[in-house]
């Protein structure tokens, strides 16, 4: 059993407190009651940052202290969002939320996770008529093998799971996002992950 604080109290970070508690770990959800993620971060082995990514970067550095030798999974996405509320563009195009996350924060080992896909897949893969892809970035390899292990927990297949390497690999995950306005206008809100064929 891990210790896991949730961050964001959304349809993303409530959908993997349910399944992580089900998969038989101690998890807490902050909401944004003041100090309520710095309580969660504080007593917590790994810290899932389930915020919105266009306000991610100023409330985990304000967590510097908590977040200190802890790991970090980043599921967010850094964008602007269009007319309709669907991401518009990259906020750090050239770079990533998780690079900006693990520059601002060099004692928190950064682990990037489930941001190509919506939702619902990050915590039922197998719902899917064809094999998703998860991808990690991450400096850390033992941090990596750890957030391994909470996507089996997950439901993923060890198969599923792709190593990309360092964090700077996360700028090509995160602008993956920049698909699902498109395939959502195209087909409509249903479940569907980025995935590469093989």
């Amino acid at each position: 059993m891990t210790t896991i604080a949730v961050l964001g109290n959304g349809r993303v970070g409530g959908n993997l407190a349910t399944a992580l508690t089900r998969a038989g770990h101690e998890v807490t959800v902050a909401d944004r009651t003041p100090g309520a993620a710095a309580d969660a971060a504080r007593t917590a082995q790994i810290v899932i940052n389930a915020t919105p990514g266009a306000g991610s970067l100023d409330r985990l550095v304000a967590l510097r202290q908590e977040l200190r030798d802890k790991i970090l999974v980043d599921v967010s996405n850094a964008t602007t969002d269009g007319p309709d509320g669907l991401p518009a563009d990259l906020i750090y195009p050239g770079s990533s939320l998780a690079e900006q996350l693990q520059e601002a924060l060099p004692e928190t080992r950064v682990v990037k996770t489930l941001n190509t896909m919506l939702f619902p897949v990050m915590t039922a893969p197998a719902a899917l008529t064809q094999a998703p892809d998860a991808f990690l970035s991450g400096e850390d390899p033992q941090a990596k093998q750890t957030v391994r292990e909470l996507l089996i927990n997950l439901g993923w297949h060890k198969d599923w799971i792709t190593d990309l390497g360092g964090i700077q690999t996360a700028r090509a995950t995160e602008a993956a996002i920049l698909f699902v306005p498109h395939v959502m206008r195209s087909s409509g809100f249903a479940p569907f992950a980025i995935s590469i064929a093989r």
